[in-house]
């Protein structure tokens, strides 16, 4: 969360130019999700049901929705929905991740 909240304070991302804003928002969230799932589920890998997954998206979600109101407030910078969005499509593909993981892990250890 400080490495989003430091790199949202900046006027303009350190982005390098083949990599669009979404797809840094997409992995840069999808990246937080799989720490909230390891927060939440007692570590990786973990068997990833709801119980830990709605918690893990509740967490990348809606920091993501905190993240877009502070830019409202830094210079050149704005608050988008559909940067929100794409916070949203990486929660959820980190949550994925760790579900698949969790499936190969425990299959492996029968």
């Amino acid at each position: 969360m400080l490495a989003i909240f430091f790199v949202s304070n900046m006027q303009v991302a350190p982005l390098p130019e083949e990599v669009s804003d979404k797809t840094a928002h997409l992995w840069a969230y999808a990246g937080l999700a799989v720490l909230a799932v390891r927060a939440v589920g007692g570590g990786l890998p973990c068997r990833v049901a709801l119980r830990v997954a709605l918690p893990a998206f509740a967490i990348a979600a809606g920091y993501g929705i905190s993240d877009e109101l502070h830019q409202l407030f830094v210079p050149g910078r704005s608050g988008d929905l559909l940067d929100w969005f794409a916070d949203a499509s990486g929660a959820v593909v980190g949550i994925g991740a760790c579900w698949l993981w969790g499936i190969m892990a425990f299959r492996h250890r029968v």
